[in-house]
């Protein structure tokens, strides 16, 4: 059971443990939740951002698979784990390769012009994607499909390191998605004053997936709480849900 009442007003947290000095009001919608300066200071040393490319750990190179024809190549830290995949909510993914940044980085481009992926799908995508998905068998045969796709490209593994293809790591269980039936509305704000309660059926990545007193399936961008001062709550739901149609949000 998920209850809360936002208090005061929404202000950047600051960035990278600095807090922002000017504490400067942060606007309801920014799912990035930081004023611009915090922003920048965020992605002034960033492997994302491509201004970490001195960063001398070693880096991985992934498969991940969101539902329907969502699928992405990606990199992340080795020593993270899957902690990268958790947060973007992936659904399925494998490991592909290891290596130095400069070449995971190479990887990532090379396998997505070849196969025909993006390095980034929109989180509203992501949603609509992962309300209905097929078993378990579907869904490890989907990214070891296109693990053997990318193996066959040639050229990458010349400056990485490929791995072995060493099973499917699947998240469904781990989110609670086969709880989730529909989405019936998004949570578009918080907004001082404003009260959400109700039943956690699934957390994907920032996402929450709620079931709300009056029985309408919801999600909440848990990115959209950074900055708030929240109370606990009891109960009703006042924060405005915007109703959603399939194939729209």
């Amino acid at each position: 059971m998920l209850g809360f009442r936002v208090t005061g007003e929404r202000r950047c947290p600051g960035a990278r443990g600095h807090p922002c000095p000017t504490g400067a009001v942060v606007p309801a919608r920014s799912t990035g939740g930081t004023c611009p300066e915090c922003a920048r200071l965020d992605r002034a040393h960033s492997v994302a951002a491509d201004t970490a490319l001195d960063d001398p750990r070693v880096f991985r190179v992934y498969l991940a698979w969101f539902g329907g024809a969502l699928l992405k190549v990606g990199i992340t830290a080795e020593e993270r784990g899957d902690a990268r995949l958790l947060e973007q909510g992936a659904v399925a993914f494998a490991w592909l390769g290891r290596g130095p940044l400069m070449a995971a980085r190479r990887t990532e481009e090379v396998l997505g012009a070849a196969l025909g992926v993006p390095d980034r799908i929109p989180y509203a995508a992501k949603r609509q994607a992962r309300v209905e998905l097929p078993g378990p068998a579907a869904r490890a045969e989907r990214v070891e499909r296109a693990h053997r796709d990318a193996r066959a490209v040639g050229g990458w593994a010349d400056t990485l390191e490929a791995l072995p293809f060493d099973g499917v790591r699947d998240h469904v269980e781990v989110f609670g998605l086969r709880h989730v039936e529909r989405i019936d509305g998004l949570v578009g704000a918080l907004s001082a004053g404003g009260r959400l309660h109700g039943t956690v059926l699934a957390v994907a990545g920032p996402d929450l997936h709620l079931e709300l007193d009056d029985g309408r399936q919801v999600v909440l961008d848990g990115r959209l709480a950074a900055g708030w001062e929240l109370a606990r709550a009891d109960g009703g739901t006042t924060l405005p849900v915007e109703v959603v149609q399939r194939g729209l949000f």
